[in-house]
């Protein structure tokens, strides 16, 4: 899967393309350093301090990766996650179903995935807005990768009925890979499996005592993650 890097702007933030839309604002991306690591450093992040700071998506060149070979190794970002304020669209909580709900409900009977998990996902990627691309080039509700989308038979990322399935798709099978582990899953699907792999961790725990050793971005999307899903439990 090949990953475009962010074009920088002279304000340093990240902005996003509707390309359904006349418009072409550029694009950005900055790095944030920080000595803070291990379950502590999540903690921080899940509290919001840290979280705010961190660009929402910091692009890196990574492996070709379609579904025929996503068995293999990736050291590239999978997904594209959204920024607070990328969206407009007015926030979903758990006495709200979003009308995506037949299609989350479909992909979560298919593949296994809890709905809750799937929601969290789609808010933290999108805000459930279907037609938005990341500055890294991903698309859809799901953020999808072209390389990614392509290997899942996703021709349209901006379908939402392709995006959920192919997406949540990718996500079962990072949960597979990793036993069950969420957040050892959920960091293989927006920062890669490769870099996942190469901690040498087996739990989430051990990968939380690790967590310094992956993109600060990454560290705060499954903060987010957590964040977002206590919104739609049941």
């Amino acid at each position: 899967m090949e990953i475009n890097p962010a074009v920088a702007s002279q304000s340093g933030q990240l902005k996003w393309i509707n390309l359904r839309s006349s418009a072409d604002p550029g694009v950005s991306a900055k790095n944030n350093e920080s000595s803070t690591s291990g379950s502590s450093r999540f903690e921080e992040i899940l509290g919001g301090t840290e979280a705010d700071k961190v660009p929402s998506r910091v692009s890196s060149s990574g492996v070709g990766l379609l579904w025929q070979r996503v068995g293999a190794v990736s050291a590239g970002a999978i997904s594209g996650e959204m920024t607070d304020s990328a969206i407009n669209g007015a926030a979903h909580t758990a006495a709200e179903p979003t009308e995506y709900d037949d299609l989350i409900q479909a992909a979560s009977s298919k593949y296994g995935v809890p709905v809750d998990l799937i929601k969290a996902v789609i808010d933290t990627e999108s805000s459930f807005n279907p037609n938005v691309v990341s500055s890294a080039g991903a698309k859809g509700l799901m953020q999808l990768m072209d390389g990614t989308a392509e290997g899942l038979g996703v021709s349209d990322p901006f379908n939402p009925a392709q995006s959920i399935d192919g997406g949540v798709r990718y996500l079962s099978y990072q949960l597979k890979r990793f036993n069950g582990q969420e957040n050892m899953a959920l960091a293989a699907y927006n920062a890669g499996p490769g870099r996942v792999l190469k901690l040498g961790v087996s739990t989430d725990e051990e990968m939380l005592g690790q967590l310094d050793k992956l993109p600060e971005e990454t560290q705060a999307y499954i903060a987010k993650i957590e964040r977002a899903r206590a919104k739609y439990a049941v």
